[in-house]
């Protein structure tokens, strides 16, 4: 019989009301929003002046300032000049799209690296239009001690050079003190190259200016708005990208949508077994116990999810259905919402169906369509089944989830070490996220496969399979074994049955040798056609896009 859940205070549930923003709103700031503003009055300007035609007012006032610099040169300030402005040369343009490049990849930073794509690509396309519809010339009327082509206004070198480290600082360095000293750089980098160009003539001084204010308010509004730090941090320490870092305002978010939302008085929210855990951030919250029970303080357990687990589970879906075909009629989330409601759901079905699962508490919205928590019951005192004891009560709890869901047309899909605690002789099944309602029969198939070995990880297969014949007849065990191999297991499982291959001991080959009976292994490879037209369109993507990198860094600037 399960345990009861620990008593928990609840207090009184506050509605949002209409119109007040969520937690965690997207925050452009106001430096952003300046920089917006003087972006909207350089188009603004470019548009007066080609239409009005009134380019000379500015040419005037352009011509008095580059005289008054060029009255200052001498040999030894041009040759510094030319040192300090190289950050705007072509060469060193190249070379700091290809490092960046290279370390967005490197870092894995997906998100971040089609940001920083995208804007710069954006940004250097509306300079040169702008540019070529202006069409005005280079500085007259002072003699040009640098090198130079093109138009001028806005100046394309100082654009690129804006954007590329403007995106540079957003998309590597962790925000916070490191940034703001990064924006103190880059703002000495693009002022000193400014001085430089001017002092040679290179540019007029409006279209350095329009140039620095389009080349930093793109990718710093793009950045802002598209990662915000809150839901995709750069950070550098270990850890799965799957995990949010729930301290700070992320934090204080989560601890007042659960006493609004469900009325739990939280005190401390901490990560909790995220080695485990690569499809959510789960956590362990501390909540005030109820009075009257006299518990004292409780906890609770929550998984955090955001809408990037849900990008996340797309391309999960889309490589497995190209590397095997549809292994099952399985299809990706499309909204954190529905995902959270989803194992909200199948946690609920698991528990009126008598299976040993953590009890259900509801589901917190941290962000709407963002950001939600899903709140069960916080096993205490549990140890994963890999580390505790097993004996033939635990090994007979186990067997008998797994033939309690083929009962009720359900399966789990991820039977892991993981995924099992145990706690005083009692087996719990946790993390639903994966299962399913009426699956197919080779799902469930797997499942009980699993369950036997991770069992036997502990025990020993001969003493897993005799259990299991009591509740599994051979043919249903034939089955399972039929169905399962390397890609079927939870990495956790795959990876501890290795372990156990390198000690000597095979559990596979143990159970495979047990069965009085062997069936054909099931085929999983499905070739549909739904699988041919994603290999193609991926393939063709994935051609233009390398083409596109290819073309884009041997291409002058």
């Amino acid at each position: 019989m399960r345990p009861a859940p620990p008593a928990i205070a609840r207090v009184r549930r506050r509605r949002r009301p209409s119109g007040e923003p969520p937690a965690l709103p997207r925050q452009l700031r106001t430096s952003g929003k300046w920089w917006l503003a003087l972006s909207g009055l350089v188009l603004v300007a470019w548009v007066v002046v080609v239409v009005t035609g009134t380019i000379r007012y500015f040419d005037v006032a352009d011509t008095r300032v580059l005289q008054a610099f060029a009255a200052l040169r001498t040999p030894i300030g041009i040759d510094v000049a030319e040192v300090a402005g190289v950050l705007a040369t072509e060469r060193a343009l190249h070379a700091m799209w290809l490092t960046n490049l290279v370390l967005l990849v490197a870092f894995r930073r997906w998100r971040h690296l089609f940001v920083w794509f995208g804007v710069v690509l954006v940004v250097v396309n509306v300079a040169a239009v702008m540019s070529t519809t202006l069409q005005r010339p280079r500085p007259f009327e002072v003699e040009l001690a640098g090198s130079w082509s093109g138009f001028a206004m806005p100046s394309l070198p100082m654009t690129v050079l804006a954007a590329f480290l403007v995106s540079t600082l957003y998309a590597l360095v962790p925000p916070g003190h490191k940034r703001t000293i990064g924006k103190w750089v880059v703002c000495g980098l693009l002022v000193v190259t400014a001085l430089s160009r001017l002092y040679l003539a290179q540019d007029h001084p409006s279209g350095i200016v329009a140039g620095a204010v389009l080349g930093v308010a793109g990718p710093l509004t793009a950045f802002r708005l598209l990662t915000p730090n809150s839901v995709y941090p750069v950070r550098y320490s270990r850890g799965r990208p799957a995990h949010l870092d729930v301290s700070g305002e992320r934090g204080d978010a989560i601890v007042r949508a659960l006493q609004d939302q469900l009325g739990l008085l939280a005190t401390e929210v901490t990560p909790f077994g995220l080695a485990g855990s690569g499809g959510s951030t789960p956590l362990k919250i501390a909540v005030k116990g109820d009075p009257s029970a006299d518990d004292g303080d409780s906890c609770v357990f929550g998984k955090l999810y955001a809408i990037t687990h849900v990008r996340s589970d797309r391309w999960y879906k889309l490589g497995r259905t190209l590397l095997y075909g549809r292994l099952e009629d399985e299809k990706p989330f499309h909204t954190v919402r529905r995902l959270v409601q989803y194992e909200d759901y199948i946690l609920r079905l698991f528990w009126e169906a008598a299976l040993p699962v953590p009890h259900p508490l509801g589901i917190v919205e941290i962000t709407p369509e963002r950001e939600y928590l899903l709140v069960t019951e916080f096993i205490a005192g549990a140890q994963e089944v890999g580390d505790a004891e097993v004996d033939d009560s635990i090994i007979d709890q186990g067997l008998f989830a797994v033939r309690r869901m083929w009962d009720v047309g359900m399966a789990h899909r991820d039977i892991k070490p993981a995924n099992l605690l145990v706690r005083d002789g009692t087996l719990f099944v946790i993390d639903s996220a994966f299962a399913e309602v009426r699956p197919s029969p080779w799902r469930q198939a797997v499942d009980l496969a699993n369950m036997m070995l991770v069992l036997a990880l502990r025990t020993d297969a001969r003493r897993v399979f005799e259990r299991a014949r009591r509740q599994f007849s051979d043919e249903e065990i034939a089955e399972a074994f039929a169905a399962t191999r390397g890609l079927t297991m939870p990495t956790q499982l795959r990876r501890m049955l290795r372990q156990e291959a390198k000690r000597g001991r095979d559990l596979q080959a143990d159970f495979l040798a047990l069965l009085p009976f062997r069936l054909p292994p099931v085929h999983i490879q499905r070739w549909t056609w739904r699988r041919f037209g994603l290999t193609a369109v991926t393939l063709v993507l994935a051609g233009g896009a390398a083409v596109i990198t290819v073309g884009l860094l041997g291409s002058p600037l």
